[in-house]
Order: structure tokens, then C-alpha cells, then sequence
């Protein structure tokens, strides 16, 4: 049998020398091309994407190596402690349940989970004010300052008239209405003294101290602010009265606000409650579901309009060129029953919503999923009745549902997005 030729490779024929030399040569031809490379220069392959792992909220984004580094592992993201909540609905309200010691946070567009946060404050909170992340609550006992985002109280501020006790429900000592400036760097809060008097009082919340106070009317349920920030409204419920307060000075103007007069005094079921500021700046206070005071700050003047609800009013608050009047029901020279007032701004038409429970405020919420506008009316009514909820009202349709909030859910105040 003949063998076949055995074939012999090109490179076995080179001599060993030879073949050395070449092959450094290649080497050496390698290694200058590679060096020349810019590291930066995209592979012409598509490139292989590496997805980093999750990261636990509030924490900061995984570093990425350089290139030049060897290829290293995502880290393991450590146990996760209790995690800040990560509503559906971020437009979250905060809400004080003044029966308890807590800010609430809300999440009005949740109908079976609407509770997505708790923030002891102090005990029997009445008021809220939120502005840059932050939310300022007049307490009994204090001040408190929340940082919403961290769900957790920074401080909590003694009044200057601090109550000789503690207690419960609308006659209770301490703070009551409050409003803070854009910057949050300073609040103003009513304090009902133990004798049954009234000061506003001034707060440096960087320092957490008062700076400052002043002499107003009888047990202000409501505070407001001008857009300009320099003046104070209060609205003092039982010395049927507004006081102009200068918030560089300190120095107040009571402005007399009685359409039905003062007959009755503290038995008066004619008093303001709360109020809400127009476009011009004027304050609006509703009476009874009959009247509604326009009172211009700087002159002093009080114009009177007729409304039709005929229900005893509470709270207070614009949406979108409408007056909101929560209507609480017969006292005094109201007859009618409990009810949603919507008042036309520009034409004086009112619509009026008949309601089965008893509320005490009224917010404004747009539901950032569909862009639609909703009033929020807290159920936590100051009188007997209140009841453990809040009522969302479609303001399109005029629909009403309930939500679940434990307490007596009193205040009520827009925190926007504080997990961004």
C-alpha cells in the first residue's frame, strides 16, 4: 500500500530561528496596535449592557467602574430596614388627628390603602401648613416640624404662652391655626391661652424659638398668609373679627367682620371659622350658608354676598375659580342640612352638594394618574359627630366615595411628591 505524501505546513519549513522572530514580531505588532487604541473607542459589536441591581430608596445609584478595571460584580444591596413608602398616588395630603398625637400621610387615590405614613407630632394636633418638603403643626404642646420626605419630627418648638395643661378638642389650650413663609424659615401659629385669651405667636425655625408675639382675637380657628408674605390674617372665631397682622412688625389692626352682628357674643352661632384668599387678595369668609364677607386687609372694607346653602359653615378653600363651604347643618339662622357648597368665583352661582356625614375642612387634590379635580373633606368635625374618614368629591361629576382614616382626621394639607 502506498502511503500518502505527508503535508508539510508552510511555517515548518521556516527554520526555528526564523519562526522565532516572526512570532515576536507579531507580538511586538499586537501590542503597538492595542496601545494605540483609545480606551474610550466604541466596540463596533454591539455592546453587552449590564443592569445594575435595584438600589433601596433614598439610596445613591451604584458607582460604575472604569473601563480599565477589571470587571467587578454588582454589589448585594444590604437587608433593607423599614423602606419609606412608594405610594401608587404620589400627591400625598397630610392630615392632623386631633384626637390622637399624628400627622397622617394620605394618599387620597387609594381607596383600600389610603394611610401610607404616621408621624407622632404632639398631642391633640389641629392644624397643618406644608411648604418645601416640610410641614409645620400646631400642637398643644408645640410646634412640631416634620420633615415629610423622612417621615420624622425635626423638633417641636414650646409656645411662649405655653397651656398650663394639656387636653383635647376645640376648646383645648395651645396652638391652633398655622401658616409658615415659602422658605419655611418662619412660622406663625394662634395659641389659646389656659384663660381663654389669644396671641399670635412668631417662629425663627431655624433658631426653635419665638421671636416674637401679639394680642389677638378670641380662639382664631384659621391663619392666612398674604402672597407677598407680608402680612398675617387671623380669623377669630369668637371676637367676630379679622386681625391684620404685620409680620416684620408685629403690630395688628382688628377689622370687625359681623353681618349678622354681634348679639349673642360667645353663644353666637354667627361667627367666621375659616377662610380662603381670592386672586385680589381679599379674605372670604362664609356665614351660615346665607352670607359671604369679602373683606379687603387694606382698607378695611367688608363687602356682604348672598350665598343659598343655608347650612351652618366650617371650612373653606379655592379649587380652580370655586369657593369650597363645607355646611355643617342647622344653628342658629341656618336651617338646612349638612352640605358642599361650590361657589362660582366670577358669576356668584353656587351648586350645593347635600352630604350624609358632618366635615370640618376642605381641600382642593388633583389625582395626578387621571388629571382630574377632587375636593377632600376631613371628617374630623371639632363638634360631636365626627367620624374616622374623608370624603372625596369628584368635582366634575359631583360623585362622592369614602376613605378610611383612623382618628379623628381634622386638618388637611397638600405634600405633593416628598419621596422625590
Amino acid at each position: 500500500m502506498k502511503r500518502a505524501p505527508r503535508r508539510v505546513s508552510t511555517l515548518s519549513r521556516i527554520p526555528l530561528t526564523g519562526r522565532l522572530r516572526g512570532i515576536l514580531s507579531m507580538l511586538l505588532l499586537v501590542l503597538v496596535i492595542v496601545a494605540c487604541t483609545p480606551q474610550s473607542a466604541p466596540s463596533s459589536s454591539p455592546a453587552q449592557t449590564t443592569t445594575p441591581a435595584p438600589s433601596r430608596a433614598g439610596s445613591p445609584p451604584t458607582a460604575v467602574p472604569p473601563s480599565s478595571a477589571a470587571p467587578v460584580s454588582p454589589p448585594e444591596p444590604a437587608p433593607s430596614k423599614v423602606p419609606a413608602p412608594q405610594p401608587s398616588n404620589p400627591a400625598l395630603i397630610a392630615v392632623t388627628d386631633a384626637a390622637g398625637d399624628s400627622l397622617l400621610l394620605v394618599d387620597p387615590g387609594d381607596a383600600e390603602e389610603p394611610v401610607v405614613g404616621s408621624i407622632t407630632v404632639g398631642q391633640a394636633p389641629w392644624d397643618v401648613y406644608a411648604t418645601e418638603g416640610m410641614a409645620f403643626v400646631s400642637t398643644a404642646e408645640g410646634v412640631a416640624v416634620v420633615d415629610v420626605g423622612k417621615q420624622r419630627r425635626t423638633a417641636l418648638i414650646p409656645y411662649l404662652n405655653a397651656p398650663q395643661r394639656l387636653a383635647y378638642g376645640e376648646y383645648r389650650p395651645g396652638g391652633t391655626g398655622i401658616v409658615a413663609s415659602a422658605d419655611g424659615t418662619t412660622a406663625y401659629v394662634a395659641v389659646l391661652r389656659t384663660d381663654g385669651t389669644s396671641v399670635l405667636e412668631r417662629i425663627d425655625v431655624t433658631a426653635g424659638r419665638v421671636t416674637g408675639s401679639v394680642e389677638v382675637g378670641l380662639r382664631p380657628f384659621d391663619i392666612l398668609m398674604s402672597p407677598d408674605g407680608s402680612e398675617v390674617y387671623t380669623v377669630d372665631h369668637d371676637s367676630f373679627s379679622v386681625h391684620v397682622v404685620d409680620t416684620e412688625t408685629l403690630k395688628a389692626r382688628r377689622i370687625e367682620v359681623a353681618p349678622f352682628g354681634t348679639e349673642g357674643g360667645l353663644a353666637s352661632w354667627e361667627k367666621p371659622h375659616y377662610a380662603a384668599l381670592d386672586s385680589r387678595g381679599r379674605l372670604l369668609l362664609p356665614f351660615q350658608g346665607l352670607v359671604l364677607a369679602v373683606v379687603d386687609p387694606s382698607s378695611g372694607a367688608v363687602a356682604v354676598e348672598e350665598m343659598i346653602a343655608n347650612s351652618h359653615e366650617h371650612g373653606a378653600a379655592l379649587a380652580d375659580g370655586r369657593l369650597l363651604v363645607v355646611g355643617t347643618g342647622p344653628f342658629g339662622s341656618a336651617t338646612g342640612q349638612p352640605n358642599l357648597t361650590l361657589r362660582d368665583l366670577g358669576t356668584g352661582a353656587e351648586r350645593v352638594l347635600p352630604l350624609d356625614r358632618l366635615h370640618e375642612n376642605a381641600l382642593a387634590w388633583t389625582d395626578p394618574a387621571s388629571g382630574r379635580d377632587y375636593a377632600l373633606l376631613s371628617g374630623g368635625y371639632t363638634r360631636d359627630g365626627y367620624w374616622s374618614g374623608i370624603t372625596v368629591v369628584d368635582l366634575q361629576t359631583l360623585e362622592l366615595r369614602e376613605i378610611e382614616v383612623p382618628g379623628r382626621p381634622q386638618a388637611l394639607a397638600a405634600v405633593g411628591h416628598p419621596f422625590d
